[in-house]
């Protein structure tokens, strides 16, 4: 399959910032497109500015989160039509940063799943374990529990795609051992075949510290299908570096 390399902008970027990232990356697409599909979720606040620089180019724009009503009182929040209308084909739902910092359930995650779905956005879901449950062994466990309660029956391969992420390596400079990222990688795509029919089509992201100078040997473990890249993605020629490696 065809790997994605998508950026995650988090809470990063003012106007001037963002359409200067988005302007260089769409510069660098049009001269050449490495052999991965390309994605990158800016702030809310960027979404429809960034997604109208990259219009025509082989850059998409996705939400960085989306509410589960599709309309209502929900100050502050966004719904995934709403992201659908600015510009956006994809959401992330479920990073570490939503669960642990607003106490998101899986229950809760599902839901904008379905809520998303509905709304023509494919989602990248995103799974992982925190350093005590990597220490004490339950990796496994608790990413068989992540897409049992996260992810809804019933979703084609276009329609979604699991970022595993391990919670102690995002942001912190550290990864797992490649040999750890081939296990959970493995293990994710079982539990996505006893769930759903097209589970070999489902692109398993790593995600996690992904940087230039270890992209290329991440993106060599098998069932690595592409990589959800934070700060690395702020860096036009670094996130450029990481994409080739997706498409080699």
């Amino acid at each position: 399959m065809v790997k994605l390399a998508a950026g995650n902008w988090k809470m990063n970027g003012l106007r001037q910032d963002g359409l200067a990232l988005a302007r260089e990356l769409a510069r660098r697409a049009a001269a050449k497109v490495p052999g991965c599909a390309l994605l990158v979720c800016p702030p809310a606040t960027l979404v429809m500015a960034v997604a109208d620089a990259l219009a025509g180019s082989a850059i998409a724009v996705g939400g960085q989160d989306c509410h589960e009503a599709a309309k209502g009182a929900h100050t502050g929040d966004l719904s995934a039509v709403m992201l659908k209308d600015a510009g956006c084909r994809f959401v992330i739902l479920g990073h570490s940063e939503r669960r642990l910092g607003h106490g998101e359930s899986d229950a809760r995650v599902r839901a904008k799943v379905e809520t998303a779905r509905a709304a023509g956005l494919a989602v990248i879901l995103c799974i992982g374990e925190t350093f005590a449950e990597r220490d004490s062994g339950a990796t496994l466990t608790v990413l068989s529990r992540q897409i049992a309660g996260s992810l809804p029956n019933g979703l084609a391969a276009a329609e979604v795609a699991i970022a595993y992420e391990p919670v102690w390596a995002i942001g912190t400079g550290r990864t797992p051992t490649l040999e750890q990222v081939a296990e959970a990688h493995a293990h994710i795509r079982a539990a996505l075949a006893a769930k759903l029919d097209d589970a070999a089509a489902i692109r398993i992201l790593y995600g996690g510290s992904v940087k230039a100078d270890n992209a290329s040997a991440l993106m060599a473990v098998a069932n690595v299908d592409g990589a959800l890249v934070g700060g690395a993605s702020l860096d036009a020629g670094e996130f450029w570096a990481i994409a080739h490696a997706c498409g080699a």
